[in-house]
C-alpha cells in the first residue's frame, strides 16, 4: 500500500477513534437488550452487521415480539433511518475522488458519527476513499463486536438505566451537534427540529417524530437561507 494511502487511512482511524470508543458501551447495551428479547449472540451480531444502525436497532428491540412483525420492524427502521437520505446527499458533495462502487459501499457504512467526522474532514481537506474507509471500518467493527459481547454477557449487564449506560447514546449526539455549532442560526435550526419532533411525538404514535424533527430542521434551515439571500439582495 502506498505511503499516502496508509497515512490517510491512519488519519481517518485517529479522527473516528474517540467516537469508536464511545460506541462500544452503546453496542454492549444493544447486545444485552437483544439477549433479553430472546435473540442469540449470533443473531444479535448479524443484526448489528447487516443493519448497522443503532437507532433503528434499539427501536426494533423496543417493539420486538415473538413472532416478530416484519412489517412493523421494517416501517420503524425506515422512519428512523430516513435521515440517511439527508446525510447521503450532504456527504456526496465531497466524494469526487470516489468511484461509483466506493460511493455505494460508503453509503452502506454511513452512520451519524462517520458522517460527522467526514464532514469535518471535508471542511479543510479532500475527502478520499482511503481516509473514509480508514474511519468507517474500525467503527463498524467496534459496533458489531461490542454487540456480540453484550449479547454474550446477556443479563449480566441488566437494565442499562441502572448503571447510566443508557445516557451514552444521547451524549454522543450532543457532542456531534456541538461540533456543528455556528451561532444563532444553528440554535434556531435545533429549536425548530426539537419543537417539531415534540409536537409530532405528542400527537402521532410511533416513531414519526424522527421524521418530523428532520423536516422541521430542514424547513428552518431553508427559511434562514432564503432570509440571508434577501438581506444580501
Amino acid at each position: 500500500m502506498p505511503n499516502t494511502l496508509r497515512l490517510e487511512m491512519r488519519q481517518g482511524f485517529h479522527a473516528i477513534l474517540p467516537l469508536t470508543v464511545a460506541v462500544v458501551p452503546i453496542g454492549l447495551v444493544f447486545g444485552a437488550v437483544a439477549a433479553t428479547k430472546g435473540l442469540s449472540a449470533l443473531e444479535a451480531m448479524l443484526m448489528s452487521a447487516l443493519v448497522f444502525a443503532g437507532g433503528s436497532q434499539f427501536v426494533a428491540m423496543d417493539i420486538w415480539t415473538h413472532p416478530a412483525s416484519i412489517a412493523a420492524l421494517g416501517t420503524a427502521a425506515l422512519l428512523v433511518n430516513i435521515r440517511h437520505v439527508l446525510m447521503g446527499a450532504s456527504i456526496s458533495r465531497h466524494m469526487a475522488q470516489f468511484s461509483p462502487r466506493q460511493k455505494i459501499t460508503s453509503m452502506l457504512l454511513l452512520a451519524d458519527e462517520i458522517w460527522a467526522v467526514a464532514e469535518f474532514r471535508a471542511r479543510g481537506h479532500r475527502l478520499t476513499p482511503a481516509w473514509f474507509f480508514g474511519a468507517a471500518l474500525p467503527f463498524y467493527a467496534a459496533w458489531v463486536l461490542s454487540g456480540l459481547l453484550g449479547a454474550l454477557l446477556g443479563r449480566l449487564v441488566g437494565d442499562p438505566a441502572v448503571i447510566a449506560m443508557d445516557f451514552v447514546f444521547p451524549a454522543v449526539f450532543v457532542i456531534l451537534i456541538s461540533g456543528f455549532w455556528r451561532g444563532r442560526r444553528t440554535g434556531l435550526i435545533l429549536i425548530g427540529s426539537a419543537t417539531c419532533a415534540l409536537v409530532v411525538h405528542h400527537f402521532v404514535p410511533g416513531v414519526w417524530y424522527i421524521l418530523g424533527g428532520a423536516c422541521g430542521g430542514v424547513a428552518v434551515a431553508a427559511l434562514a437561507s432564503m432570509r440571508e439571500k434577501e438581506v444580501r439582495a
